[in-house]
Formats: C-alpha cells, sequence, structure tokens
C-alpha cells in the first residue's frame, strides 16, 4: 500500500532554512508526480510545489525562488528545500501524491517565529 512520511520540520527563525524529506513507498515512485502543500491553522491546505517524473517543477508566486522541490528515485525521496523563511510559512507541511486519489503522509509541522 502507498505510504508517505514526511520528516524535517521544526522551528526556525525568519530568514532561516529547513529541508523536509517525504519517504515513499507502496508504488513505483519514479513514475509518478509528486507535490508538498500546506496548512496553516484556519486556512485551507495550498499547494507549495510539484515536480513531475521527468523532474520539471512548478511553484506557486508565494514561493518562487524560496523554495526547491527535488526528487531522488534511487532513494524513493522527496525533498523540500526551503529558504528565506517567513512567518506566513508556518504550517503543518505535506506530501501528496495523486494516483487515482490523493494520498497524504501524516504531515510535518514547520514553525517560523523569533
Amino acid at each position: 500500500q502507498v505510504q508517505l512520511v514526511e520528516s524535517g520540520g521544526g522551528l526556525v527563525q525568519p530568514g532561516g532554512s529547513l529541508r523536509l524529506s517525504c519517504a515513499a513507498s507502496g508504488f513505483t515512485f519514479s513514475s509518478f508526480g509528486m507535490a508538498w502543500y500546506r496548512q496553516a491553522p484556519g486556512k485551507q491546505r495550498e499547494l507549495v510545489a510539484r515536480i513531475g517524473s521527468g523532474s520539471t517543477t512548478y511553484y506557486p508566486d508565494f514561493v518562487k525562488g524560496r523554495f526547491t522541490i527535488s526528487r531522488d528515485n534511487a532513494k524513493n525521496t522527496l525533498y523540500l528545500q526551503m529558504n528565506s523563511l517567513k512567518p506566513e510559512d508556518t504550517g503543518v507541511y505535506y506530501c501528496n501524491l495523486y494516483l487515482s486519489r490523493d494520498y497524504w503522509g501524516q504531515g510535518t509541522q514547520v514553525t517560523v517565529s523569533s
């Protein structure tokens, strides 16, 4: 069965960096696009980055130039490098796979605060 396990969240000061990881299993990782979403308290879940099976990427404007999504198909792992973090980046970050339906990990908390 599909499993997605995120790690790497934590507390960081504004302007700092974090790298999130998502360990994937139960499907042919290299064949599918993957994404990172986040959800802040009281807000809807939103897309922060997407990567295709061929490693093409997409970022919404509010993270463009600060976040980088990447994948290591040999390790079945998805990454999100987050730089120049802002307090508004605070939230739970989720790894996502769409394979007939959405699959989600348990999420990892990112808190940006001084």
